[in-house]
């Protein structure tokens, strides 16, 4: 009969998509992996991966097992744990925007887990469009992403949680000619664009269209870090979402501007399964922010 450690295995698995990686992080060999593997899925009468030279991939019948065997999982450690059963404990799998660790998401988690110190997080960094795909194939417990530009499929659900502003930051020693008024900036200067096909570009897009010009592209980048950085070392100016903890404002070398009668912002939320074990986690960090205003810009 299926173990508990083969149902660890099978979820490390999935996470990670190589019995190799998987070994990395539960201390056995790429063999002894894919044997508790090949073991539960004759125990289950059913493939679950679908098998490559260098990784392997959930197929339809192990994206089904996911969420059923994590519930068996949460079951037991609940069960040999009764001390923490009103507390939230053990380990939680999330994807996270690297700028949420600068916002206000890293608040809450911080909160949560001097509330919770048995709770383990375990972040992922990546792209919102990726990490949906990860929490629908049960790879991620849950992710904090920007607004979803489209619908989601049934089986996900997407919670608003805080909204930033998107501002326009330049330098305060630029090494070009920088005019004085920030449309003209945005016309004449050069723009470091966040990449226009992530869901973040997509508003930096929304920004320039109300303010009605078209920026001179210099460089297009994903990392609002990176974009930054070049900024403030002078070599162009950008639309980036203002976030919480980056204290911009008191930044010698950059300078912030709210641009007048913009109103796209850039909302940050969770995404989750509509069912999955880790849902009492997934529920604190909304409790966080249930007292904060969200405003979702529609359209």
């Amino acid at each position: 009969m299926a173990s508990i450690r083969s149902f660890r295995t099978f979820l490390s698995v999935a996470r990670h998509g190589s019995f190799a990686a998987a070994g990395k992080e539960i201390g056995l060999t790429a063999a002894a992996v894919g044997l508790q593997v090949r073991a539960l899925e004759e125990e289950l009468n059913q493939v679950l991966f679908d098998r490559g030279p260098r990784s392997v991939v959930l197929n339809t019948a192990g994206r089904k097992a996911v969420p059923q065997i994590e519930d068996l999982l949460a079951r037991f450690e609940a069960l040999a744990n009764p001390e923490s059963q009103d507390e939230l404990s053990g380990r939680v799998v999330m994807g996270a925007l690297v700028s949420t660790l600068m916002g206000a998401f890293a608040d809450a988690l911080w909160t949560l887990k001097q509330r919770y110190p048995a709770l383990k997080v375990q972040l992922f960094a990546g792209l919102s469009s990726d990490f949906v795909h990860q929490v629908e194939r049960g790879e991620l417990d849950a992710a904090i992403v920007t607004q979803p530009p489209r619908a989601l499929a049934s089986s996900l659900v997407w919670t608003p949680l805080y909204n930033e502003p998107m501002v326009l930051v330049v330098p305060r020693r630029p090494h070009f000619d920088l005019p004085g008024k920030p449309l003209d900036a945005l016309r004449e200067a050069p723009f470091i664009r966040f990449d226009r096909h992530t869901w973040t570009g997509h508003l930096v897009d929304g920004v320039l269209a109300e303010c009605g010009v078209s920026a001179r592209d210099e460089l297009e980048l994903n990392s609002v870090e990176a974009i930054v950085e070049i900024v403030r070392q002078g070599f162009g100016i950008s639309i980036v979402p203002q976030l919480a903890n980056a204290h911009w404002e008191n930044d010698e070398a950059l300078r912030v501007i709210r641009l007048r009668g913009v109103s796209v912002e850039r909302c940050v939320g969770l995404v989750e399964r509509t069912r999955h074990s880790r849902m009492a986690f997934t529920a604190a960090i909304k409790e966080y922010f249930a007292g904060r205003p969200v405003r979702v810009r529609q359209g």
